[in-house]
């Protein structure tokens, strides 16, 4: 069925995991964030390692990634973080099914994931301000959706072995 090759990766560190979400944390405070089309850094490395680590990266996580983004924006106290948990939650449901299947197909299933936590931000400040963000701002979820590769190029790199056989090392 597959002719790609499966890799065994070594075990992830906490510290790279939170150094990705600190850097995830740091896109997102340039300014470039009120752009249409940038995405939302923090939401994709939280669904990246909600997959790909769940028992490390949970909701706990995301709901203070949450805040941090909440205070960050200015926007309601909670916003973000409701967004981010149920993503959390979301992925860390369907990790199992997604890494069976290739990058570009887990873009795909991550994509109603993302586009979700975009819908949940828009309600509550419809409900709240009474204004709709726009159509527009949905593209960030496509955009997010395109870096998906990269970004799991990026986030698995410390984990690959090395390709060169070193008889000393074991496997």
């Amino acid at each position: 069925m597959a002719t790609r090759p499966h890799y065994i990766l070594l075990p992830v560190s906490p510290l790279f995991i939170a150094f990705s979400l600190t850097c995830a944390f740091m896109l997102n405070l340039l300014p470039w964030g009120r752009w249409i089309g940038a995405p939302d850094f923090v939401a994709l490395v939280l669904v990246f390692w909600g997959i790909h680590q769940p028992r490390k990266v949970g909701i706990g996580v995301a709901f203070c990634m949450g805040l941090l983004m909440d205070v960050h924006e200015a926007t309601l106290l909670g916003e973000n973080a409701l967004a981010y948990t149920l993503l959390s939650y979301l992925a860390i449901m369907i990790h199992r099914r997604v890494l069976w299947f290739p990058v570009m197909t887990q873009a795909i299933h991550v994509f109603p994931l993302l586009l979700m936590t975009q819908a949940i931000q828009s309600l509550v400040q419809l409900i709240v301000t009474g204004r709709f963000g726009g159509w527009l701002r949905f593209v960030e979820s496509v955009v997010a959706v395109v870096l998906w590769p990269v970004i799991t190029w990026l986030l698995l790199a410390p984990q690959r072995r090395a390709v060169d056989k070193d008889h000393t090392r074991p496997i």
